[in-house]
């Protein structure tokens, strides 16, 4: 049985031979085309578009010592808390000529080490981390390639590298107040593991600050919808008291009002639940969801823009805080007694 190889990719030798100029001069018109005259330009680039030729970001490396790609490496893609600020991250970085590469960690730190590797040797020149406790195997890394650096969903400014996030501690801080000011005084918190999670080890300490005169109870489970619903039916389970949940994330907060709608608890009325963060669907379920509007857009767009302009003018940026917002929607029920 014979066999047909396939159609062979046009590259920029074929373009060059088709225009009849030089490959420097069909190079000259893709890097910088101000350098060529009009009307080989435009010969050159008629070509291109009848021989269908789509540029190699490996070949534009090699020709010029630059990707113009970016790295992020995030827990998951599985979740709005993290696609809002890599949509965030894509639209500044398009504006820019940059692209992203995206690899998800697991919040796993030595999975995170391996493939910040993996992306470095395609030729990524800057980074995006999520948080900031990582290993010594990812610091060494960035320290020997001496490759451009942020950290996202966190701000701390004594961190060696700029971060470029929120409080953590003080979000989850104002959240728990929320429901205090509200006569709220057993709160279950639902979180996830703090293993390797700095955020979630922030705002669970945020928790027990604000909550040094109330009664509560910490459930950890799955970071997910159903992770949520698990940790209400756990909760309703044990059979301890409590008038409020107060979960660490809109995710959890789904699945807990999912649950305790499926035990016939109401919310607000005889549970009030409260989280962090505001995704999309907190304002659409029902009840609505109160929260903390953490700005995960702004936050992707900022730091964004910032490791564009370290990356190409070699301008260290020195990171931001950014605010957060409570958010009182009708999941907490008001003056309780």
């Amino acid at each position: 049985m014979s066999k047909h190889p396939g159609k062979k990719r046009v590259n920029l030798r074929d373009v060059a031979k088709a225009a009849g100029v030089s490959i420097a001069t069909a190079s000259r018109v893709l890097n910088s085309p101000k350098s060529v005259s009009s009307e080989t330009r435009e010969k050159v680039v008629a070509k291109i578009t009848e021989l269908g030729f789509v540029r190699s970001a490996a070949a534009r490396a090699i020709n010029t010592g630059r990707s113009k790609i970016l790295g992020a490496l995030i827990p998951t893609i599985d979740s709005d808390i993290f696609a809002q600020t890599i949509d965030a991250i894509e639209g500044q970085l398009d504006e820019h000529g940059f692209s992203l590469v995206v690899a998800t960690t697991g919040d796993n730190r030595e999975v995170e080490a391996r493939k910040a590797q993996e992306i470095l040797d395609i030729g990524v020149e800057g980074l995006f981390l999520t948080g900031v406790t990582h290993n010594d195997h990812l610091h060494d890394l960035i320290r020997r390639t001496e490759i451009p650096t942020v950290a996202i969903s966190y701000f701390d400014p004594e961190y060696h590298l700029p971060t470029f996030g929120y409080d953590n501690a003080a979000a989850a801080h104002a959240a728990c107040l929320h429901l205090s000011k509200h006569g709220h005084r057993k709160i279950a918190v639902i979180h996830g593991s703090d293993r390797d999670n700095d955020r979630t080890r922030a705002r669970i300490e945020g928790i027990k600050n604000a909550g040094k005169t109330l009664e509560l109870s910490f459930f950890e489970t799955e970071l997910s919808v159903s992770g949520g619903g698990a940790a209400a039916d756990a909760l309703l389970a044990s059979q301890r008291e409590f008038d409020a949940v107060l979960c660490v994330t809109d995710v959890l907060a789904y699945g807990v009002i999912f649950a305790l709608q499926r035990a016939g608890v109401s919310v607000p009325d005889t549970v009030s639940v409260m989280s962090i963060h505001d995704l999309p669907g907190s304002s659409q379920i029902v009840p609505r969801l109160s929260t903390i509007r953490l700005p995960a857009q702004e936050m992707g767009a900022v730091a964004a823009r910032a490791l564009v302009e370290w990356v190409e003018q070699g301008n260290r940026p020195n990171g931001e805080l950014l605010p957060f917002h409570v958010i009182e929607r009708e999941s907490v029920s008001q003056n309780k007694p």
